[in-house]
């Protein structure tokens, strides 16, 4: 199984028998990574092709839109929930952090960095959007819906009145970037932003 990068950064922050809602859970690669680590996961998933493919795995996963099923939720009924480069594929990204933060303690989020260096000089040099190995689509059939880079979502989480507790950046190497304040070399460095929110 190969996993992105930000699954492992994500599945190393969640403690053994910690419960779980992975969003967007795709055909499972998290569920599996964290059931390893005897984690009580369970999955949110629009695709019902990625939920057959989940539950012939034998994981536990439902089929659903977290734009509208999330709101069935009960209110803390999970530690964490999990979106890895779910977000920017939501209608609204702002309801969706609040209501994850109702459903879990705590929220771990992944983004593809739309500021990441290549990306900007994309569009610079080239005046397209950028296609990348991690943006690979053409913007006619992205389902990225919101572009967002790791300054962009730091302002969204304070505006929301959310607390960070930690920031990361991932460079294309996989090499990890912590940082404290939104950081001018992280939102250039960075492919993917993770972050660790709660309320």
């Amino acid at each position: 199984m190969t996993l992105r990068p930000d699954h492992n950064v994500i599945a190393d922050m969640i403690p053994q028998n910690a419960s779980v809602l992975d969003i967007g859970c795709g055909e499972g690669e998290m569920l599996e990574l964290l059931a390893a680590k005897n984690v009580k996961a369970r999955g949110l998933e629009i695709d019902h092709n990625n939920v057959s493919i989940c539950l012939k795995k034998g994981l536990s996963v439902l089929q659903g839109d977290v734009d509208i099923d999330l709101a069935y939720y009960p209110d803390q009924a999970f530690d964490y929930a999990i979106l890895t480069q779910v977000l920017q594929v939501t209608k609204f990204p702002d309801k969706i952090l609040t209501d994850v933060l109702r459903v879990a303690k705590y929220a771990l989020v992944s983004i593809p960095n739309f500021g990441y260096w290549a990306n900007r000089a994309q569009l610079l040099l080239h005046g397209r959007m950028p296609v990348t190995k991690k943006l690979s689509y053409e913007w006619y059939e992205t389902p990225n819906i919101h572009f967002c880079t790791i300054r962009d979502f730091v302002i969204l989480c304070d505006n929301l009145g959310l607390k960070i507790e930690k920031k990361l950046a991932i460079k294309p190497n996989g090499r990890v970037i912590s940082f404290n304040r939104v950081s001018a070399l992280a939102n250039l460095q960075g492919e993917l932003g993770v972050f660790l929110i709660s309320k």
